[in-house]
């Protein structure tokens, strides 16, 4: 039994994702194997290749891999696939745009998200928004699943795995790359993160969110909105937390003026501590918030600003 990961990763370095993934791996049991397929992305494939826990890192280079178009790399996945009876990728865009192809193509079913290994065929997801844990057997000889990362710890380094090249596939030609828009900000990624501030629909307009930048700086914060304030058009797309957003499980989520829809808390509530600030008493953010505080936000945020000194 020997699983395979899709490491994603910008050909210079790994994406934090891949260690989560790598870790849920291990836990399938047998050997690790990681495929690194990109475009000049030695030093990707070297950066795995010290991860504990991975067996051999499998490092595919070709142009056409590059930009990691979906339909590239699933072809390489499947070029390999029968040596495998797992195949895992991160639950992102880039794992999520990948392995439904290659589960299409060997006719099995996805499993999807998983946030915990009970056996080697047996793997637990959340559903309905997070309010129920399904636990699902699979038959298939292959599985192939997508990983939520929030549920798995990163894999520490440590590891000296051989690096073994080889054979591209050629360009499936069914797609091109075009060109990348990237939001570009001096804050962490809102999904690495270690502190996260939120605001919602209560802030009451875009203006309002930059109150919550003070408190971000002096925490090292990246800053995310609920669906709300993202719809309102009060801050980009990239910063939503929750369901059709982001998943988030920082050391500690603040939640400012965000009633806590069952959409968001599904993308925040593995967070270890979440401060509520909300002047409704009865919005079910409360319900997960390690610490509430029931109030004004413009009169409770600067404050907190000026505590913090």
């Amino acid at each position: 039994m020997t699983t395979l990961v899709i490491a994603e990763h910008d050909n210079a370095s790994l994406k934090g994702s891949t260690l989560n993934t790598i870790t849920a791996a291990v836990k399938c049991g047998g050997d690790v194997h990681v495929l690194v397929a990109g475009h000049n992305a030695a030093a990707a494939a070297q950066a795995v290749s010290q991860i504990a826990g991975v067996a051999k890192v499998l490092h595919a280079d070709a142009a056409h891999f590059a930009d990691g178009l979906a339909e590239n790399i699933a072809e390489q996945v499947l070029a390999i696939a029968s040596a495998y009876s797992h195949i895992l990728a991160p639950a992102t865009a880039y794992g999520k745009n990948i392995l439904p192809r290659v589960a299409a193509k060997l006719d099995v079913s996805q499993i999807s998200e998983i946030t915990k290994v009970d056996a080697p065929d047996t793997f637990e997801r959340p559903i309905y928004a997070g309010n129920a844990i399904a636990t699902v057997q699979s038959t298939d000889a292959i599985k192939v699943i997508t990983v939520r990362s929030t549920g798995f710890d990163a894999a520490a380094s440590g590891g000296s795995a051989a690096v073994e090249s080889i054979t591209a596939v050629a360009d499936s030609g069914k797609s091109a790359f075009v060109s990348r828009e990237v939001a570009k900000s001096d804050r962490p990624e809102l999904t690495a993160a270690k502190v996260i501030v939120s605001g919602g629909r209560g802030m009451g307009s875009g203006e309002a969110f930059k109150l919550l930048e003070p408190l971000a700086d002096k925490l090292g914060a990246a800053m995310g909105a609920s669906r709300a304030a993202v719809d309102a058009g009060y801050v980009p797309n990239d910063w939503q937390v929750g369901q059709t957003g982001k998943i988030v499980a920082p050391q500690l989520y603040i939640a400012v003026g965000i009633s806590g829809a069952i959409q968001h808390l599904a993308g925040m509530k593995d967070s270890k501590t979440i401060v509520a600030i909300n002047k409704d008493p009865e919005a079910p953010i409360f319900s997960v918030a390690d610490y509430g505080i029931v109030g004004d936000l413009f009169e409770i945020v600067p404050q907190l600003i000026a505590e913090l000194g």
